[in-house]
């Protein structure tokens, strides 16, 4: 997971959990505990938008409905 929209995929598509391991691992790098901080503060600043132009409010309304998926 890189950006919010890639969280809203997720949680979309069935997820409970979603991981972001690499991001938080440069956060840390880059300024500690408050880096870790603000990665996690800029996904949050990223789902909020995406999740209003889907028209959900909380991410339990969150749901498959969402995601359209290629046409073979």
């Amino acid at each position: 997971m890189r950006r919010g929209n890639d969280v809203l995929k997720s949680l979309a598509l069935g997820a409970r959990v979603v991981l972001i391991g690499r991001l938080l691992y440069w956060g840390l790098a880059w300024d500690g505990e408050a880096g870790v901080s603000l990665v996690l503060e800029m996904l949050r600043r990223e789902l909020n938008p995406a999740m209003g132009r889907c028209g959900r409010i909380s991410v339990r309304d969150l749901d498959r409905t969402l995601i359209r998926l290629p046409v073979r």
